[in-house]
Formats: C-alpha cells, structure tokens, sequence
C-alpha cells in the first residue's frame, strides 16, 4: 500500500533506521491472496525476524503454540495436549526468579483470539495493520520515542520489558511504547546488544512519522549545540 510505503521511507530516513520495521495484522480469517507460513518456528517473535527482510506471509494460531508466553499474550489458546505448557514455562522463569508469579496477570493480551496473523515489512503491508514494530539503537529508538511524546501519542508507560511481546496488545490499547526487549526475543530475533523496539499503534503512525521531521532536525541542531558548548566549557 502506497501510503506505507512512504511513511516507511520518511521514518527511515529521519531515523536513520537500518531494520525494516515490521507491520503486523490480526484477522478474524486466514485471508485468500496472502502466502500461509509453511515453516516452524519456535517464538511468536520470530515471525518479526523473518518479516523484516522482505517476507509477507500470514499465521494461523497453530503456529504459534510452540511459544506459551506468545500465546498467551495473543490470547491464543493452547490445545488440550499442550495445555502445560504454558504452566511448564511459567513454573521454570519463576522458580529461577526471572518473574514473579503475581506479575503474570498484568501481562497485557489482545482483546480476542485472532484467527490469522499477518506480517509484513510496513513498505509492503497487503492491508492496514494494527501495530508497527520498529528495532534500532537506542539514538534511533530515541527519535522515534520523542517524535511520538511530542505528538501526544505516547502510551504514559515505563519503557515495557518481559516479555518482549506484551508490548503489542500494550500498543493496541493504548499508544507507541518502547520495549527494552528480553532475552528470548533477543535469542529468536537475533535483536543485538544496544537495541531497543518502538510499537506504533496504526492510528498513530501518520502523526509520529510528521513530528519526527521536526524532532530530528531539532536533534541534529541540539547537537551542534552541546558537541560547541562541550568544547568551549569543558576544561579536561
């Protein structure tokens, strides 16, 4: 879809992006001119990894049950025989103290189950998709958090963390979040060591990506600013 295209060209640029940011569609139906994913794949967010460099593929929720934590966060729920597994996963991360148990019912889900998921770098999008994920380091991330706080869109949020994929029904629901990542979204999405992910609802996508023009140019004047004002003070 045109527009999409040319707001992901904009937000790359300003940005200075090197990911493709990854559009991300839930349907009530696997839809009829899209390729279904044929492969398996054992996160949720692997499906991002695999998106950004060009792929436009839908899910189904069989997909994604290799991934308890994904599914739950999806709303997506597990057949009979994989039942466990969540509660398998849940009791391994907290008997090693990674999260607490009372946590887990504020994890953030989507409203309802999707019958199909579909994925797409944003450029090539086959429909308009319901959150946008950005990867970049942090000054990237950093541009794009303050293009949406000074648009009125950012979700009054701490930056989210574990899991990584809670931050799109926290997007969904609210406005642009930015997620720290965790450590198996980092291991599924090959996400390196100094990046971030931004969330961009698609109804605040078109006005982020106009105030991102101004922030970046004000970033770039501020920084002539302070690299001048360093110099001239700075006296070791």
């Amino acid at each position: 879809m045109e527009e999409y295209r040319e707001i992901e060209k904009r937000i790359a640029k300003l940005a200075n992006l090197k990911k493709r940011p990854v559009a991300v569609k839930f349907m009530a139906a696997s839809p009829t001119s899209i390729a279904k994913f044929e492969r398996t794949q054992p996160s949720g967010c692997s499906f991002w990894r695999i998106a950004a460099p060009g792929e436009t593929f839908y899910t189904i929720p069989s997909d994604h049950y290799n991934c308890p934590i994904g599914s739950h966060t999806h709303s997506i729920p597990l057949p009979p025989e994989r039942a466990k597994d969540l509660e398998q996963t849940l009791s391994l991360i907290t008997s090693i103290g990674y999260i607490q148990m009372s946590e887990v019912h504020g994890i953030p889900q989507l409203a309802s189950p999707p019958g199909a998921v579909v994925y797409a770098p944003l450029g090539e999008t086959p429909a308009a998709p319901d959150v946008v994920i950005f990867a970049g380091n942090a000054s990237q991330i950093m541009l794009i958090q303050e293009a949406a706080q000074r648009a009125g869109r950012a979700a009054q949020f701490p930056m989210l963390g574990r899991p990584t994929c809670m931050a799109i029904p926290a997007s969904m629901a609210k406005s642009a979040v930015v997620s720290s990542g965790c450590i198996g979204n980092r291991v599924y999405t090959d996400l390196a060591d100094g990046e971030l992910y931004a969330f961009i609802p698609e109804k605040d996508l078109s006005c982020i990506a106009d105030t991102l023009e101004t922030i970046a140019s004000a970033n770039a004047k501020l920084y002539e600013y302070h690299h001048g004002r360093r110099q001239e003070i700075s006296t070791q």
